[in-house]
């Protein structure tokens, strides 16, 4: 992952960290249900972004791109099978 990527990452992660953190002090301000409940659909979708945008990138570098050098340092080597295995556990994972 380059460093540009990994610096939106972050970014997006400090924004849901944020939001999680806005959540708790919802709860300690007896703020309306409701109110929280949105803010929890809000972080609910900006982790799934999340995920989406790091699933596309484990696609395209570390399945697409098998063996071509462009995979993440931490991939084993692996099968044709092996990776769609993988893709599929992963996949169950997220969807979850």
């Amino acid at each position: 992952m380059n460093t540009e990527k990994r610096h939106k990452l972050r970014s997006r992660i400090n924004r849901i960290r944020g939001q999680v953190e806005g959540l708790g002090r919802m709860v300690d301000e007896d703020k309306y249900c409701v109110d929280i409940l949105t803010q929890i659909a809000a972080a609910r979708s900006a982790l799934d972004t999340l995920g989406v945008e790091l699933l596309a990138d484990h696609l395209e570098g570390c399945v697409v791109g098998h063996g071509s050098g462009s995979e993440h340092h931490c991939a084993e080597p692996m099968t044709r099978e092996q990776l769609i295995a993988e893709v599929k556990t992963t996949l169950s994972r997220f969807l979850k």
